[in-house]
């Protein structure tokens, strides 16, 4: 017991980090410098109850990397002392293999946990690790004013990837604007600025997530487009409401004063309303928007990192979404039987009257839409006052696809152009197949994602045939190839370098 007793002596507090379990020490001491080196900006987390550093306190260091907190440690302590030693240490075989492997032959064959299952750095992917948070120095605010794009800039810019849509750009552009320019003030002469979440309202197609998506990478901030038809109640199948959250953490890179100042995009917010005419619980409705009204408010959210739910196996961080931007999103099916019910209450009989069947045949029959109309769908008023700018987007008429086939700056003529440019091959288009494609597209009334799956039809052909015959140099589409009563133009390349001198023009769908 003398050689025990003395070497429980050197380790000074009794911690466990200065137990050395290999034969090569400068080996050891050499990577444990490098690791301490590249990890230095995440904090330790507690293998027992997965707490970070910062909320736990010192961390005791563990072989194989893993760190235990200070109250873990003791509650493992105070329990393992419960156990009877003294059967043990006055067994001499027992205490014959305690001393060969404390005398430098490694640990006793005790194990509580099999540390060999334990890959990678305690256990712990990269993605679940937690970054520390910098210290804040009070010099410059996150975002300086001066570098925020002012409204009409942010429209030009989207203007070049959305056709269309002005009145809900130019709202989108304001809401972005105000909100960053509070972020990076936070108050202004101690007047505190409210968050100004945004629903947005629109027909399947017109681009409502494209509008997001664009203005996301516009500005360079982290993006999280969830989906709210997962989301369910907690304690039942289905994402938690925090998933949300942790989709922002995961696109801020685990960063959490970055995800702290980022968006985050509902998608399907429609399908969250409360369900009529039913007796069951309504976990995946109502009870999904109560859930989201902190989030929307601005609270102290605890989010798994690296994962979708809370389970032991995670590390919990905290992520205050009082600077976040939600905008949420959905198309709001039979909100226009509606609206044409209220507005219908309002027609009368007579001369200059207006009649019933007037708002039948109005398009954008949604831009009319009011709170009212939106409770009586199915949302919640508590939700709706979290959500103060609700714009609607316009239903895509023919001009309108066309413009979306060639104007934007990555349009689908442009990307299947660039396909066959690099074939050395001309692709071009005439008016008459714009429109044409326009009028099927129309029909499908799926919106712009209609004009994707024609254009894949037609192009199929082409694009198997193409790269057989290497003297191809241009090719036309028209609208008899489109309306299946002709081919496209097919327009040979001249050896000479030349203008061709004939066209080949193919009667047959199929090249």
């Amino acid at each position: 017991m003398s050689d025990f007793d003395e070497r429980e002596k050197d380790q000074p507090g009794g911690e466990l980090e200065n137990i050395d379990t290999s034969s090569d020490d400068g080996k050891d001491e050499q990577k444990g410098s490098e690791s301490n080196q590249t990890e230095s900006e995440y904090e330790d987390v507690c293998f027992i109850c997965r707490r970070p550093e910062s909320k736990a306190g010192k961390m005791f260091k563990l072989p194989n990397n893993i760190s235990v907190c200070n109250d873990c440690m003791h509650k493992t302590m105070d329990t393992v002392s419960q156990f009877d030693y003294q059967g043990m240490l006055n067994n001499p075989a027992f205490m014959d293999d305690l001393n060969k492997n404390l005398n430098g032959k490694g640990y006793p064959n005790i194990r509580f946990v099999n540390i060999a299952d334990l890959q990678g750095e305690g256990g712990i992917p990269n993605k679940q690790k937690i970054k520390k948070k910098k210290p804040k120095t009070g010099e410059e605010p996150v975002l300086d004013i001066k570098n925020i794009p002012p409204p009409h800039r942010i429209k030009a810019q989207l203007d070049d990837y959305v056709i269309g849509q002005e009145h809900a750009k130019k709202v989108i552009s304001v809401a972005v604007y105000n909100h960053y320019k509070r972020v990076a003030t936070d108050t202004m002469d101690d007047i505190e600025i409210e968050k100004s979440n945004m629903l947005m309202i629109g027909p399947t197609g017109c681009g409502k997530t494209y509008l997001v998506k664009t203005l996301a990478r516009l500005l360079d901030v982290p993006l999280a487009i969830a989906d709210a038809t997962s989301l369910t109640e907690a304690g039942y199948i289905g994402d938690d409401i925090e998933s949300v959250i942790s989709k922002l953490l995961a696109a801020a890179d685990n960063d959490v004063e970055k995800a702290e100042r980022g968006i985050v995009f509902i998608d399907e917010i429609d399908k969250i309303a409360k369900k009529k005419n039913t007796t069951s619980r309504d976990v995946s409705g109502e009870s999904v928007q109560q859930g989201m009204l902190r989030l929307l408010e601005g609270a102290d959210v605890e989010v798994p990192v690296g994962a979708n739910s809370k389970n032991a196996m995670v590390p919990l961080t905290t992520i205050n979404t009082r600077n976040i931007l939600f905008i949420c999103g959905g198309a709001f099916p039979d909100l226009e039987e509606i609206i044409k019910q209220r507005l219908k209450k309002q027609t009368s009989i007579g001369f200059n009257a207006e009649l019933k069947d007037k708002f039948d045949k109005e398009k954008n029959i949604l831009s009319q839409v009011t709170v009212e109309d939106l409770k009586k769908f199915g949302m919640i008023p508590e939700f709706l006052g979290r959500l103060p700018v609700i714009y609607t987007l316009e239903a895509l008429d023919k001009p309108m696809m066309v413009k979306i086939l060639k104007e934007p700056k990555n349009a689908i003529l442009k990307q299947y152009q660039k396909l066959l440019e690099l074939d050395e091959v001309k692709l071009e288009f005439d008016d008459g197949a714009l429109e044409a494609i326009a009028e099927k597209a129309m029909k499908k009334d799926t919106g712009a994602r209609a004009l994707r799956a024609i254009i894949e039809e037609f192009m199929l052909d082409i694009m198997y045939e193409i790269p057989k015959d290497d003297n191809i140099g241009r090719v036309t589409i028209t609208r008899d190839y489109i309306e299946g009563t002709g081919g496209p133009i097919i327009d040979i390349r001249s050896i000479s370098g030349e203008n061709p001198d004939h066209l080949k023009v193919i009667e047959d769908k199929n090249i």
